[in-house]
């Protein structure tokens, strides 16, 4: 099969499909009776859900009706997933903070990406609880949707900010559920560091929005938990790096398990590097 290349001006195209699709995602995770649901174990050890089943045949079915020429790599569907990929494919992740959906808490996303040539240009991080969304397109800037249910409010454009000036904290978004002590460190480095306890990729949306500066994470990931968000916070004006301040790369082996061994995400790319 022939795979196209997705530009920026075909990703503009895609944008308002694939919004109305991450929504209905969103829908049928929340439709889901969380009391009653069946949660089992991965070999990983983390948990999945039926929800987490049900968003990803939402996704995949409408991928297939809006672009089945260009490939997905899904949590999900790992085993269908034929690295590397050199031209465009979709990265999703159906339900990211599955521990916060099973905790009852409100801060899971559902997360989608086009990524063309290794790098993310697209993407889309839902809130289906809070009733928000993040999304850009590298290039194009970004913008933050609030929606209940279907129906879609006025589009917000946002940017991150600044680097802190002399005497201002830095507000570190922080996961509530995958802590660790190198990340820690680097946060106590930033000057007069505050921490901000988000769940899952919304964390992502805001540094996007300029409401914290920094997102470390020296704790391996999947490429599918980082690459819409780091389409976003890229589209807004920040930058997400590996942990010494290169490039991310995404989709080009299978063997390492999809794995991103750490990232940092920066509001204000200066400040990449100020370790």
């Amino acid at each position: 099969m022939q795979v196209r290349i997705i530009d920026g001006t075909a990703a503009s195209t895609l944008m308002e499909p694939l919004t109305a699709l991450v929504v209905k995602a969103g829908e049928v995770i929340l439709a889901v009776n969380r009391a009653a649901m069946r949660v089992d174990g991965k070999q990983d050890g983390s948990p999945v859900t039926e929800a987490d089943l049900a968003a990803d045949r939402i996704i995949a079915e409408g991928l297939v009706q809006l672009a089945g020429d260009v490939p997905s790599l899904s949590e999900e569907r790992t085993e269908l997933a034929c690295p590397p990929f050199r031209d465009s494919f979709f990265l999703i992740d159906p339900l990211d903070g599955t521990k916060e959906f099973v905790a009852g808490r409100d801060e899971f996303t559902v997360n989608l990406a086009i990524v063309t040539c290794g790098v993310p240009l697209l993407g889309i991080v839902s809130a289906p609880a809070l009733g928000l969304l993040w999304r850009g397109i590298v290039g194009q800037g970004a913008e933050c949707v609030t929606f209940d249910g279907a129906t879609m409010g006025a589009a917000k454009p946002i940017h991150t900010r600044k680097l802190p000036k002399p005497g201002e904290p830095w507000i570190a978004a922080v996961s509530r559920s995958h802590g660790d002590p190198k990340s820690e460190a680097f946060i106590e480095s930033r000057p007069n560091a505050v921490r901000r306890m988000v769940g899952s990729a919304v964390k992502f949306g805001r540094i996007a929005e300029g409401s914290a500066d920094i997102y470390p994470r020296f704790g391996p990931t999947c490429e599918w938990d980082v690459g819409a968000g780091c389409a976003v916070v890229t589209a807004a004006g920040g930058r997400v790096t590996d942990g010494q301040g290169g490039e991310l790369r995404f989709g080009e082996r299978r063997d390492t398990g999809f794995i991103i061994p750490e990232f940092i995400a920066w509001g204000d790319p200066q400040a990449v590097g100020t370790h």
